[in-house]
């Protein structure tokens, strides 16, 4: 086991989560969004923070709504209802926005 995994199941013994840890919820919640914003950024809809730059690559945004439905499955039956409904309503929003992107003509044409 890595230094940090057996870290992590010390505290886990003491009954207490360490300062500054997060629950499996915020995590998962957390591991959503991260997908949602990089496809938005990927469709062109909110600008990369780190170029400043509205940039549109949807091979890219399809690649991270795949990524999403693929942890959809894998978690079926695991979620609480709050986790299921957030991903549900994030693949939806993010295929709606996809489908739209799809139908507008690529810049500069």
């Amino acid at each position: 086991m890595s230094e940090a995994g057996s870290e992590m199941g010390d505290q886990g013994q003491e009954g207490g989560k360490p300062e500054g840890s997060f629950s499996r919820r915020d995590l998962f919640l957390g591991l959503v969004q991260s997908f949602q914003s990089a496809a938005m950024q990927q469709m062109g809809k909110i600008m990369n923070p780190f170029t400043q730059k509205i940039e549109r690559d949807l091979s890219q945004a399809k690649l991270s709504i795949e990524m999403l439905e693929m942890l959809k499955e894998r978690t079926a039956g695991n979620l609480t209802r709050e986790e299921a409904r957030m991903l549900d309503h994030v693949l939806t929003e993010l295929r709606l926005n996809y489908v739209a992107e799809m139908e507008r003509p690529p810049e500069g044409s």
